[in-house]
């Protein structure tokens, strides 16, 4: 089954490393899924009081390159959140996607390794992706539970709770909650997904309820929300098939040092093979981590410490070697 909706992607780019991942970004777009019909979106903030420096993509190389690979630089205002939690960027950069078109966000540290239309989104039911730990909530001694916790949510928007479980999982075991990392989602349109994530967040963040006192909002508040958002428009686990998004059609891989240290031998040749031409070799040098993982060989000295068929259960693990040796960059 392919995926036959048009849809619109959208990334968010600004003036910091993720003006080179976009780059990256729009290159592997370009070269794995050459039939992609719909608009590739850089969402760029606008400068407001809550930056104390302009965030907007204003390099003019970055710019040019990301327009001859077909993206669109589009502006967007960040009023409720800004320097102080960017990852709201991803909330707020939903209002300047055209709306009604179905749309997929993802994070800007993904690479495109295979066809999109591999992927068969139903845009009527969101979906996001389910590459996470058990990161939120932390549980305290004598502290409410995730079942708690969790349905003090869903009882502040008025969500049905029980419905939202996995009974195959233990009670007071993360995964028997809906849970998702924020690096790619998706829905039908981007101005009813984003109004209701804005919504969630903004409230979770300004007057959450008692069973959150003491847990971290920064930097999960994206995490706590969007599950809430899914499920109240009808969606939930599973909603692309398990092994494409995250897996053959896509890498969210976050760090270059990770990427080396762990990904399969087919996402560093599309790495590679993407950062190759002179144009973009020029422009992504600008970024250290790129030019010394990418450009002088650092990334390969960081993949030969590990067996990537046996690596370390832990992340710390694999960053405390990296580290060790001296190739740590981000």
């Amino acid at each position: 089954m392919t995926s036959q909706t048009s849809f619109n992607i959208v990334i968010v780019g600004q003036a910091n490393r993720l003006q080179y991942e976009a780059i990256l970004f729009a290159a592997s777009l370009r070269q794995q899924s050459p039939g992609f019909k719909g608009q590739l979106i850089v969402a760029t903030p606008n400068h407001s009081p809550l930056w104390s420096k302009s965030p907007t993509l204003r390099n003019k190389p970055v710019i040019k390159i990301l327009e001859s690979l077909g993206a669109h630089i589009v502006p967007f205002d960040t009023p409720e959140f800004g320097e102080g939690y960017p990852n709201g960027n991803k909330i707020q950069a939903l209002m300047a996607l055209p709306k009604g078109e179905p749309f997929v966000f993802f994070d800007t540290d993904t690479l495109v390794l295979d066809d999109l239309s591999r992927v068969p989104f139903d845009f009527s039911r969101p979906g996001a992706s389910q590459n996470v730990t058990g990161t939120w909530p932390k549980i305290e001694l004598y502290g409410p539970g995730f079942t708690q916790i969790w349905g003090a949510l869903y009882d502040r928007f008025g969500l049905d709770f029980e419905s939202s479980l996995d009974l195959s999982q233990p009670d007071e075991y993360w995964q028997r909650y809906l849970y998702f990392n924020a690096g790619w989602f998706f829905y039908k349109c981007p101005h009813e997904f984003g109004q209701r994530y804005l919504r969630y967040a903004t409230e979770i963040r300004d007057n959450p309820p008692p069973e959150l006192v003491c847990q971290p909002m920064w930097p999960w508040l994206d995490q706590i929300a969007l599950p809430l958002v899914i499920h109240s428009l009808g969606g939930g686990r599973n909603m692309v098939p398990p092994g494409l998004l995250d897996g053959e059609v896509t890498c969210h891989y976050r760090l270059f040092p990770l990427l080396y240290a762990r990904e399969n031998d087919h996402v560093i040749r599309v790495l590679e093979q993407i950062a190759e031409p002179n144009a973009i070799k020029k422009v992504l040098k600008q970024y250290d981590p790129i030019k010394y993982m990418i450009y002088h060989g650092r990334g390969q000295k960081v993949r030969a410490l590990f067996d990537q068929a046996d690596l370390p259960r832990k992340e710390r693990a694999i960053r405390k070697r990296i580290k060790e040796n001296g190739y740590w960059m981000r």
